[in-house]
């Protein structure tokens, strides 16, 4: 009985699935309460007003309304700054 496999059997063809991550509901656009509207690794992007972080730094609405992204600059703890983008849910009237 032979040790390795016969020509043409590939031992190499595996990979991981995506993680599909990224902005699942975009600046303008309807959310509900519970939907996910980032997903992402790090905090690339911050939780601002009817927004909440979960534990795997997943951004979701926590009330019903749209999404608004914007950018400004956060004064850092040793004094300096980085511009950050904060995801804002606004309540639709």
């Amino acid at each position: 009985m032979s040790t390795s496999k016969s020509t043409g059997a590939s031992r190499l063809g595996r990979d991981s699935r995506s993680q599909r991550l990224g902005i699942k509901i975009f600046g303008g656009q309807g959310a509900k309460a519970g939907n996910i509207i980032v997903r992402q690794r790090g905090a690339k992007y911050m939780a601002g007003k009817n927004v909440r972080k979960g534990s795997d730094d997943t951004l979701y609405a926590i009330k019903p309304g749209i999404v608004s992204f914007k950018t400004k600059q956060k004064k850092l703890f040793d004094g300096s700054q980085r511009q950050v983008k904060i995801v804002n849910v606004e309540s639709a009237k």
